[in-house]
């Protein structure tokens, strides 16, 4: 056992475990090449000793540092905050640490300067959101370095291993199901940037819908955003240019429908007895303008804490398939339209 007032070392665990020190070795660094028996003897000896392993050595012997990277191109600084917080609950009181880098996906230069990053700074795994995640050269990389990665996205892009999805598609089908049920009719949309594969899910869960209704949708009916609040007032001034306008917009972002409010305000037009507004992604400006935003609530921050899981404890339940449901969130931004417009 280890001497009085002496810090235990991991050879003093493997001899009161009774195992080799490379057995303890692969219980730290949460090895699959273990029997759960052999596991929890090691861990309970572990926490018997106050055994506490030197994050240093771990990283020589690793070739890692114990470093989870962020990948991104994402235009919505709050949807990169809310990743971050949610990777944040994940490795809390752990010797992990979190490392951003945004890349720009239209440099001929990013797979270079993506490979540049990972081989200098060691990281134990990756996370990489939309919509870089959809670019499977990224992922190929990761598996040439042997860095571990995550790919976030709303569709199936990888194994269940490397991926943590959401049902866009559905969730806007069932948003645009709302607005026919209380009498919406001519309902608008404000369209994500050109080359995410969520505005494609949610662009097509709207028209899905709509098709179903027997509801047209013209061109003069869909407005390109860019997912920034400046785009939604821009896309919010063209729809409601249109003769007749209409008494509904689904903005494919909470941004968006924010600038579509502002865009309504000085038209002096009231949401919702006017105009009806429904968002995505439940950010905090849904709730903090006024009046409060209907919007789809996109499990983001749970949706990274697991994607962290999927990195640091790959054996356990980071192995399981992950889809988060996404839920409408009612508040006071959609009403039954007027009778009179």
């Amino acid at each position: 056992m280890a001497e009085k007032n002496k810090a235990p070392t991991i050879n003093d665990v493997a001899r009161a475990a009774g195992v080799s020190k490379k057995t303890v070795s692969r219980v730290i660094n949460r090895s699959a090449l273990l029997k759960k028996d052999t596991r929890e003897k090691v861990e309970a000896v572990i926490a018997e000793l106050g055994y506490v392993p030197n994050p240093q050595a771990r990283a020589l012997a690793l070739r890692r540092n114990f470093l989870l990277g962020l990948l991104h191109d994402n235009p919505n600084a709050q949807t990169v905050l809310n990743f971050q917080e949610g990777v944040l609950d994940a490795i809390r009181n752990t010797e992990f640490a979190l490392v951003v880098r945004p890349v720009d996906r239209h440099s001929p230069d990013m797979l270079a300067d993506i490979r540049d990053f990972l081989e200098k700074q060691r990281l134990y795994g990756v996370m990489i959101l939309p919509p870089i995640s959809e670019n499977d050269e990224i992922a190929k990389i990761c598996r040439e370095l042997n860095c571990g990665y995550v790919r976030m996205g709303s569709a199936e892009l990888d194994a269940p291993e490397h991926l943590v999805e959401s049902n866009d598609r559905e969730s806007v089908e069932r948003a645009v199901d709302y607005l026919v049920e209380i009498g919406h009719r001519r309902i608008a949309i404000i369209e994500g940037p050109e080359g995410f594969r969520s505005a494609h899910e949610r662009r097509e869960g709207f028209l899905a819908a709509m098709k179903r209704h027997g509801l047209e949708v013209p061109p003069k009916a869909m407005a390109q955003g860019t997912y920034r609040f400046d785009s939604g007032i821009a896309a919010g001034n063209h729809l409601l240019d249109v003769a007749p306008r209409p008494t509904a917009i689904f903005a494919c972002n909470d941004e968006m429908a924010a600038g579509a409010l502002h865009a309504a305000r000085r038209r002096k037009l009231s949401v919702p007895e006017d105009l009806s507004l429904i968002g995505f992604d439940d950010s905090p400006i849904a709730a903090h303008i006024w009046p409060p935003m209907t919007t789809v609530g996109w499990p983001i921050r749970q949706m990274a804490k697991a994607a962290a899981i999927k990195l640091v404890a790959p054996n356990d339940e980071g192995a399981r398939p992950c889809e988060f449901p996404s839920r409408l969130v009612l508040r006071d931004s959609v009403a039954p339209p007027r009778s009179d417009i």
